[in-house]
């Protein structure tokens, strides 16, 4: 029988880094939060100072900036590795959609949606997240030791829906720009992954829209948060570069 000792297949935790994430309230809170219970130090980044109170009370560094901005986030990504010393994972929890009133959820059916409606729906999604990934490897390059990058969406980025036509295509758009980053990046040392959270999330934001769901047909943000660490901290000899979560009260398509 093989004694247990290094060679015994267990591999030992990541030793704790510095994480940056782009979304300050609900999502982003609680994926920073999970760093820094993990040992990490973790900056989040907002463009309001009042979504950054939360974050800076639990111990994380706030930073305001815009993340669909590329000076202000390469700006903001450059004061967090300076002052924890370091950057080895930057993660995107924005919601970058711009939903104007009255507007239907996802931009509404193609027949009746405007041209305006698409650009907020699909086009700022898709620009926001080419901003986070080409302004996230530009500063995980400048730290010289490579690092992941996590992009969270929605289940959108699988399949198309009806009446959310805008959305489904900025979601599309963010599942392609990962993928290429992902077989760009990979030599470099620099881990990209599609988190596609295939569900609403039950958070204070999404409170009035889910009174009458069940829990568990809401996916979890802590759980979510803990993909997204999961994803973060990978072994470079398996890695994912797409994980999907659903939870088991909502329906699941393959």
């Amino acid at each position: 029988m093989t004694s247990a000792g290094p060679t015994s297949g267990v591999r030992p935790s990541p030793p704790p880094g510095v994480v940056a994430v782009l979304g300050a309230r609900n999502l982003g809170g609680a994926i920073a939060g999970h760093f820094l219970a993990q040992g990490w130090s973790a900056a989040a980044i907002a463009r309001s100072e009042e979504s950054l109170v939360g974050v800076r009370e639990a111990g994380a560094l706030g930073v305001q900036a815009d993340g669909a901005d590329p000076q202000g986030l390469a700006g903001a990504l450059a004061r967090v590795r300076d002052e924890l010393g370091g950057l080895d994972a930057v993660v995107n929890a924005v919601s970058a959609s711009r939903r104007r009133e009255g507007e239907p959820f996802g931009g509404g059916p193609l027949a009746d949606a405007t041209l305006e409606g698409f650009r907020g729906w699909g086009s700022a999604v898709a620009e926001q997240c080419f901003v986070f990934i080409s302004e996230g490897a530009r500063a995980l390059r400048a730290g010289g030791a490579g690092g992941a990058l996590v992009q969270v969406t929605g289940g959108s980025s699988r399949r198309a829906m009806p009446g959310k036509g805008p959305w489904s295509a900025g979601a599309f758009s963010a599942r392609a720009l990962a993928q290429a980053a992902a077989l760009e990046l990979r030599e470099e040392g620099i881990h990209v992954a599609l988190l596609v959270v295939d569900a609403t999330i039950e958070s204070a934001k999404t409170a009035s829209s889910t009174a009458d769901s069940p829990r568990d047909a809401l996916a979890d943000q802590d759980e979510v948060a803990r993909a997204a660490f999961y994803l973060a901290t990978q072994d470079r000899r398996a890695m994912s570069h797409e994980l999907v979560v659903t939870p088991a009260g909502d329906r699941w398509v393959p």
